[in-house]
């Protein structure tokens, strides 16, 4: 397992102990080797604390940051494994997520695997709704063609990533789907991460993403699944349906409920009626039994899982 880090002294801690807890049954960690890229802060002090705990753990500096392609080559040459795993620096897994990408190569066929990014903004600004928007999109996409990064895992059925690439998991998708390896995702795998929380760091983002991709495509001729825009379009307007039910179905509500209180307001002041005995709601008596909440989804009016 390659970490890729710069300057991530406020979430490495926690992000090794979470890699080194990770709940595993079908899947072992041999190695877990942390790459600092440029590391200017607590980075390197706080990955040698937990080597000192932990004998997988390896650090593999580079004084000058050239990149995450340069990264991932370095972990590429040093890791021994033919499973790979990357993480970003600033994310953080779910106590399954390793397990749950890993264990899909039980398949011979299978040759990448990606986890679901859940963003941990809170959406109570636009940015960060955005965010959570941006993601919640992209986990429908994944789910029809997958689009992974963040979080992956691959065969290591190839040596190195060419230096001019940006988009390190794209390029994987590339070269595991050119030797007749299936990608796939892997939805109860989730990572967490942090979303841009201001306007100019969200287009920084969207637009450093999206000229890398352009340069994939150009160069080496994949074409990742987010740039299939009547796909996206397709997806957008699926929302956009949903948030119109949503809106619909809140003004419904407001309206049935003032309703429901003046007549309840009649009922006492005009009809002196204090409902000691219910008129009874007969559709609320047949209750079945339901579902287990750990699995259950929050849905929206048109029955799309919410849960991220």
């Amino acid at each position: 397992m390659g970490i890729i880090a710069h300057n991530e002294e406020e979430n490495i801690d926690q992000l090794l102990h979470a890699v080194r807890n990770q709940r595993l049954h079908q899947v072992k960690i041999t190695e877990i080797i942390v790459v600092a890229s440029g590391c200017t802060d607590r980075t390197e002090d706080i990955v040698r604390q937990h080597i000192a705990e932990d004998g997988r753990i390896q650090l593999l500096v580079q004084e000058k940051r050239e990149g995450k392609t340069s990264a991932v080559n370095l972990f590429l040459a040093s890791g021994s494994e033919s499973i790979c795993v990357v993480e970003s620096g600033d994310t953080l897994p779910d106590k399954d997520a390793i397990e749950n990408m890993v264990r899909m190569f039980a398949d011979p066929a299978v040759g990448m695997t990606g986890a679901h990014k859940v963003p941990v903004n809170t959406p109570s600004h636009i940015v960060g709704f955005m965010s959570h928007l941006r993601l919640q999109m992209e986990h429908q996409l994944c789910l029809e063609i997958p689009r992974l990064g963040e979080l992956i895992a691959f065969r290591k059925v190839f040596d190195h990533i060419p230096p001019d690439v940006a988009m390190d998991e794209a390029f994987v998708e590339a070269l595991v789907i050119r030797r007749g390896l299936q990608v796939r995702y892997a939805p109860d795998a989730v990572v967490y991460n942090m979303g841009p929380e201001t306007l100019s760091d969200f287009i920084k983002q969207r637009r450093r993403n999206y000229a890398g991709h352009l340069h994939l495509q150009q160069k080496y001729g994949y074409r990742v699944s987010s740039l299939d825009r009547g796909r996206v379009l397709r997806l957008a307007l699926s929302e956009i349906w949903g948030a119109v039910q949503l809106v619909w179905t809140l003004f419904a509500l407001a309206s049935i409920e003032a309703l429901a209180r003046v007549l309840g307001w009649w009922d006492y002041r005009v009809r002196k009626k204090r409902h000691e005995v219910w008129d009874i709601a007969w559709t609320t008596k047949r209750v079945t039994r339901p579902v287990d909440l750990r699995d259950a989804h929050l849905t929206g009016p048109n029955g799309r899982s919410r849960q991220d």
